[in-house]
């Protein structure tokens, strides 16, 4: 009887370790991958604010651009720094040129700023031009935000001093 005890136990194990076993491989085959929303819905807001401000068909708004669509890099290092990094909005022309990367800074952004700065450094040596917003701006601020900037006035030489 006690020589019977050990096998038993062991077939007992390997029974258990097959059924977990089982259990895995089958959860696995449901359905590692589910969806998710790519975008929060302050995010929607913003998107809807922006392709109002910039209308089809002279701009083309687009919604979490990788930054590998957006950045090549000569280095494996330098292209793993922004391999799984995601700008939330770009805005192109018609001809789909990089006109601006926009960023929602909502409270995700919290205790993030080094990173952001970071990230807008890359773009920025890139030669993109990077708005940022803590919250959904105007379709007034972001006309005048994405307007080229006014041309210098011009020097002007000091008048000559009358005697």
């Amino acid at each position: 009887m006690k020589s019977l005890i050990f096998p038993l136990l062991v077939i007992a194990a390997v029974i258990v370790f097959a059924a977990v076993l089982s259990k895995r491989t089958q959860r696995d085959k449901k359905g590692a991958f589910g969806k998710k929303r790519f975008v929060t819905p302050n995010e929607q807001s913003m998107f809807w604010r922006l392709v109002e401000a910039f209308p089809a068909p002279e701009f083309v708004v687009l919604a979490q651009v990788s930054f590998g669509a957006l950045l090549t890099a000569k280095d494996g290092a330098s292209r793993y720094s922004f391999s799984q990094k995601i700008a939330d909005f770009v805005i192109t022309d018609k001809s789909f040129t990089v006109l601006a990367v926009i960023e929602l800074d909502d409270a995700s952004h919290r205790g993030k700023e080094d990173k952001d700065t970071k990230r807008d450094a890359m773009l920025s040596q890139a030669g993109y031009r990077v708005l940022r917003y803590p919250k959904i701006p105007s379709i007034d601020t972001l006309k005048a935000d994405f307007a080229p900037p006014p041309p210098p006035a011009p020097k002007r030489s000091p008048a000559p001093a009358k005697s």
